[in-house]
């Protein structure tokens, strides 16, 4: 009779552990119980300007279908260019979100493709990869933009947060000889990293409660999304990058920290900057520097394309 009881008691105590697991799964890894970022404008925003001339350009829809579940959607800008930038957005938000990245680039001389991730905007999709699945998505929308503006194109790809992610992500894969360059803004170094950092700091878990809740996250990730977390690292993918790479990342940053820059940073022997935003929290280093950001990155693109 004790020994059913002690039985029954471990068996109670795994499922809910479990449990506990799947909850942080899906607060982590869906769109679960989350609210899309507002798009609604605002006068104070420093990038209130860009982003509202944004809304006037001329926008191409384009699709693209991965297989018979996920339609990726993205808006192109044509400058009739034959430099083409992608932009890639964070977490809970979309391409729109990255609306005064476009103009920039677009007054540089540059036709612009700004994806929706997976789950994310328009795209369809119930899981969120974090990059790990994305960079397989940029290199489709790569090869579209190639196919669109000839093999003469020039292509960079620029990311903020889980975009910065993505982008690191995606230059550690064979990439076509198009792709010149990489920027990546307030991205994290591994998705591991990432939500132990963020167990830790949102809800305050210690470390002997987060290594075996994300012990038991990841592999229900594996399972419903397809990779274990400690896979999916932007260093390990930027050691096998070859193109430059352009490294921005605020100061005061408290929700991918700081530190994590300079992980990233070392980890590629290819062409590499760094610029830290001294008082920039997370993504503000655009709006808090914009007259700088604008010369960091102009200065950095004037080395490579042509």
């Amino acid at each position: 009779m004790k020994k059913k009881i002690i039985l029954s008691s471990l068996t109670l105590a795994g499922l809910g552990w479990l449990a506990i697991s799947d909850y942080f799964f899906k607060y982590a890894m869906t769109t679960y119980k989350k609210k899309p970022e507002s798009k609604e404008l605002s006068g104070r925003d420093a990038l209130y300007r860009d982003k509202l001339g944004f809304k006037e350009f001329e926008k191409q829809e384009w699709i693209l279908r991965v297989d018979s579940n996920i339609s990726l959607y993205a808006n192109y800008l044509d400058n009739h260019s034959k430099k083409t930038t992608i932009l890639l957005h964070g977490f809970m938000s979309d391409g729109d979100s990255m609306a005064g990245f476009a103009k920039m680039f677009y007054d540089l001389g540059y036709n612009v493709l700004l994806p929706d991730a997976r789950a994310h905007g328009r795209s369809s999709g119930e899981y969120i990869g974090y990059g790990w699945v994305e960079k397989d998505d940029i290199l489709r929308w790569i090869k579209k933009a190639i196919g669109y503006t000839g093999d003469d194109t020039q292509i960079v790809v620029m990311g903020q947060s889980m975009g910065g992610a993505t982008a690191m992500m995606v230059s550690g894969l064979k990439l076509p000889k198009q792709v010149k360059a990489f920027i990546e803004d307030c991205g994290y170094s591994s998705v591991k990293e990432e939500v132990d950092y963020q167990a830790g700091n949102l809800f305050g878990l210690p470390k002997v409660i987060r290594k075996p809740l994300i012990k038991t996250m990841s592999g229900i990730n594996r399972i419903e999304n397809g990779f274990f977390l400690k896979r999916a690292s932007s260093v390990k993918q930027l050691r096998k990058n070859t193109r430059p790479f352009l490294f921005i990342h605020g100061g005061k940053d408290h929700f991918v920290p700081t530190e994590m820059v300079y992980q990233n940073y070392a980890a590629t022997n290819a062409p590499k900057f760094l610029w830290v935003a001294p008082l920039a929290g997370h993504a503000l280093s655009y709006p808090m520097y914009k007259n700088k950001y604008r010369q960091v990155i102009k200065a950095f693109l004037k080395k490579y394309i042509h």
